[in-house]
């Protein structure tokens, strides 16, 4: 079975990364993508910026395997956007691999060849079968030794209603919710919210970057009048904005002096407690939401709802799998890096083993392997697939070791450890997993980068 390749599902940052790793270790392997180009899901959000560095978003083996095509670095103390990360780094790196990567591939199924999820017979032995559908709705499968799912979760946004299902009415008014942060350089959607009043339902980063991007629309000609209503299932507090300019991520700590400053001068106002329970439409339909405790807010013209993204699992139901029942991440994994007790602590450096399910050799990594905790880093990333490569090519002493280091992170807060925006409604505490103001430097939390 060691002559098949190992499949690695999406060619995002850490899905690239793997590959890198994968292709240093001389094993045959082929990354499957659902996009036509390297970081699909990334290229959605190309108009906002990491709290990163470029320093702290390139893989060591993905920069080892890049070098000889003559690629330059950015500086490394500089900040991609989306856009610039997909284009000056993953597509090169996609490149650099090759055939190896496939495109206009999605992943519809995978199993172990011959045995469905409750056969025990004879089952480590059998390859896995992955199924894909190609861009012409061609239905194809392929064998492999071993199959790294790094397909993110950009792919399932959460929903408005507070109990985690669609608010009654939500689907009904998908013409007038959008669930990412809008790109107001874009003239149509530009249009849709200039002028406008608009909800944000969220939290975190991107709830920091769309109030701080429509009270920039609402300074210009275009704009005016432009107003946003900040829905917050908590109270604000003093750890509502982060850390400002305490901040050790200073990208970071910036956009939630942005936000504040939105609400502070007036573009945006806040409706604190308030858990979404349905949305309902004013006699000129436009949208209208309701809390759990009865309250109606006033009618809206758009809604923006930020409350993170969670794993797609569905082509996985095949496979044995053992996740927390609360995270949808692995059993090893969840007490590290849950934000129910994580809102100031640490996520300890992992790999191979904290990933390892009881199907041999399947393995969830990046964002996804975090389930619906909004903790993960690109870096932390790039380490689980150093060490899930090193355990494939039989290097176990090197799948063990830990070879993170991270760079300082941010006083604690509400805002979530994100460089891009995939943030989340955070459960019990704030959202932060970094190191206390005028504490030691923490080596294994920081913020998160994953399409």
């Amino acid at each position: 079975m060691n002559e098949l390749p190992v499949v690695v599902i999406g060619a995002g940052p850490v899905g690239l990364a793997a590959a890198a790793h994968l292709h240093e270790r001389g094993l045959e392997l082929l990354v499957l993508e659902a996009g036509p180009h390297a970081g699909t899901a990334t290229r959605e959000w190309s108009h906002v910026s990491l709290f990163s560095t470029w320093g702290e978003v390139v893989d060591p083996a993905a920069e080892r395997l890049l070098a000889p095509t003559g690629w330059v670095k950015p500086a490394q103390a500089s900040y991609p956007t989306g856009g610039d990360w997909a284009a000056l780094y993953l597509q090169p790196l996609a490149d650099a691999l090759g055939d190896r990567v496939r495109y206009r591939a999605r992943v519809t199924g995978v199993s172990r060849a011959g045995r469905d999820r409750i056969v025990d017979a004879d089952r480590d032995a059998q390859p896995f079968a992955v199924h894909i559908e190609t861009r012409d709705g061609r239905e194809e499968r392929l064998f492999a030794r071993a199959v790294i799912d790094a397909s993110g979760t950009w792919s399932t946004p959460g929903p408005a209603g507070a109990g985690g299902l669609a608010a009654l009415g939500e689907k009904a008014a998908a013409d007038r919710i959008a669930y990412r942060v809008p790109d107001l350089t874009v003239p149509a959607v530009r249009a849709r919210y200039a002028g406008k009043r608009t909800a944000v339902i969220g939290s975190g980063a991107s709830a920091f970057t769309a109030l701080a991007h429509l009270a920039d629309l609402a300074k210009t000609d275009d704009g005016a009048g432009t107003h946003a209503t900040w829905i917050l299932r908590r109270g604000i507090s003093g750890s509502t904005f982060g850390g400002g300019e305490a901040d050790r991520l200073p990208a970071r700590g910036a956009l939630g002096l942005a936000a504040k400053a939105a609400v502070d001068n007036g573009y945006a106002d806040a409706a604190t407690g308030f858990r979404t329970e349905a949305v309902e439409r004013a006699e000129d339909g436009r949208p209208v939401l309701v809390g759990e405790d009865g309250r109606r807010l006033d009618a809206v013209d758009e809604v923006i709802v930020l409350t993170g993204f969670r794993p797609d699992l569905s082509f996985l139901d095949e496979l044995r799998l053992n996740l927390d029942e609360r995270l949808q991440a692995p059993l090893a994994l969840a007490p590290l890096i849950d934000p129910n007790q994580h809102s100031c602590g640490t996520v300890h450096p992992h790999g191979q083993a904290e990933l390892s399910h009881p199907e041999k050799d399947l393995y969830l990594v990046g964002m996804k392997s975090y389930g619906r905790a909004p903790t993960f880093l690109a870096m932390t990333g790039y380490e689980q697939v150093r060490s899930v490569a090193a355990h494939l090519a039989g290097d176990h002493e090197a799948a063990e070791r830990v070879e993170l280091t991270l760079p300082e992170t941010g006083v604690c807060g509400g805002a979530g450890l994100f460089d891009h925006p995939a943030t989340t409604e955070q459960g019990n505490g704030g959202g932060c997993c970094a190191a206390p103001v005028g504490g030691p430097a923490s080596e294994r939390v920081g913020p998160s980068a994953q399409p």
